[in-house]
């Protein structure tokens, strides 16, 4: 082989060995962030890798000159600074709380729980009549902030008359965190019946919806907490226990994910130590405590724009084009860390069918036409709880079904309203527990 070709192949051949040596160091480095479960912000992991590298990098070569020990040294350097770059955090590591609200003042509650709870308050705001019963909230996420787009949800139903109150569950929003071996749905389950203790109402309505809906049916479960609930709206449920959880298959008419323009903005799971802590602890790698990133680092890095098709797998296909921005910048709070804790307690719980079989109080369940969730989540609700009495199928909306598009925040609350004042129903009571097999076999 002529010169002019061997030095090039050679050169080629001494740079793939060089980026798969650099590749294999940061593989190990992950390795040993998992085995550590990220022990010290990852520095642990990356003296271990380091050091072990730079020592098999000298070693062999002791005897060799320096300008022959260069070149595996410079692999441990550019490995060294690209797995550096997991262990420096890039924003506060303090918990760093959205600001005020600028419409509805933000009060702060300490249950009897231990949680402190930033709660919102709507009175009753028409001329109509006004509902006796208070209305509480229970937002999604699980561990998130509540959305100015459901702020003026919440503030429709006060003009409703209802007296309307929510709070940010613990962990999310502007409501205190908590030691993540606290975070759990049980536990969200007591901060409910705490909360309308602390109303001093007797007892509540109740509207929960996705996450807030499974700790509602997981209330309505419990006697003791059911006791407080006067009337149960169950929106959109997430699965209420792990037989649940373990059911895969149908959803609702095709939504919009996959169809939508990406979301802009930036992305914390574009800086490599983000990218890391958030990809390992939603593939299980890391737990939700791990000590890569803490509790309060994590919540301040995560953006909307990093629940990428989440967002667009709440609106129907016929919507792609016109999904409006849920919340702003500063008011958006998401916790991965807890969320994946309390989600994960919800997986690892035995069924709650039994109990929520003696359920007494009356309840609703709404199902969105172009939900994402999967069908079975809700007619699982339905199929246990006898004390359901009807059941709306919302046509036009998927699972964030008051979204500020044409008519459905009317729509959604008349149901609501219809409900919980006693009145007939706006649409039918479909489906049925009898109608369920032929609701799903047609795929509605």
């Amino acid at each position: 082989m002529p010169s002019s070709v061997r030095h090039p192949v050679r050169l080629a051949g001494r740079i793939l060995l060089a980026l798969a040596a650099v590749a294999g160091l940061c593989v190990a480095f992950l390795a040993l962030v998992v085995v550590t479960d990220g022990a010290g912000s990852g520095i642990a992991a990356w003296l271990a890798t380091v050091g072990t590298a730079t020592a098999g990098a000298l070693w062999p070569g002791r005897r060799r000159t320096w300008s022959a020990r260069r070149a595996p040294l410079l692999v441990v350097a550019v490995a060294a600074a690209l797995t550096a770059s997991v262990c420096i955090p890039t924003v506060p590591t303090a918990r760093r709380y959205p600001p005020a609200l600028p419409f509805v003042a933000t009060q702060h509650w300490e249950l009897a729980t231990g949680s402190s709870v930033a709660v919102y308050h709507y009175p009753p705001a028409g001329t109509g009549t006004r509902h006796p019963v208070p209305l509480v909230y229970l937002h999604g996420g699980p561990v998130r902030g509540i959305s100015e787009l459901d702020h003026r949800f919440l503030q429709l139903l006060a003009r409703q008359g209802h007296d309307v109150y929510a709070y940010e569950q613990a962990g999310g929003g502007r409501s205190g965190l908590l030691p993540m071996d606290r975070y759990s749905v049980s536990g969200s389950v007591r901060d409910l019946a705490a909360f309308v203790d602390r109303l001093g109402t007797g007892s509540a309505d109740v509207l929960g919806f996705s996450s807030g809906a499974v700790v509602l049916t997981r209330a309505l479960a419990d006697p003791q907490v059911a006791a407080r609930l006067h009337r149960a709206v169950i929106a959109e449920p997430g699965p209420m226990d792990g037989p649940t959880a373990r059911i895969t298959g149908q959803q609702g008419r095709p939504s919009a994910r996959g169809l939508a323009p990406a979301a802009t903005g930036p992305r914390s799971t574009r800086v490599p130590r983000y990218a890391v802590a958030f990809g390992l602890m939603r593939l299980g790698l890391l737990s939700p405590g791990t000590g890569l990133i803490g509790q309060a680092e994590g919540d301040n890095a995560f953006t909307a724009a990093d629940l990428g098709s989440d967002t667009a797998g709440a609106y129907c296909a016929r919507d792609a084009d016109r999904i409006p921005v849920e919340d702003t910048a500063r008011n958006f709070s998401f916790s991965p860390a807890a969320s994946l804790r309390v989600q994960q307690t919800v997986k690892d719980s035995p069924s709650i069918a039994p109990q929520l079989g003696r359920s007494t109080t009356p309840a609703m369940l709404m199902i969105a036409e172009c939900s994402s969730q999967v069908r079975q989540w809700a007619t699982a609700v339905l199929a246990a709880d006898p004390a359901v009495r009807r059941t709306q199928y919302m046509p036009g909306v998927g699972h964030h079904m008051w979204n500020g598009l044409d008519d459905n925040d009317d729509r959604a609350a008349a149901v609501v309203t219809a409900f919980l004042q006693d009145r007939p129903a706006p649409l039918p009571n479909h489906p049925t527990a009898a109608e369920v097999p032929a609701f799903l076999t047609d795929h509605r």
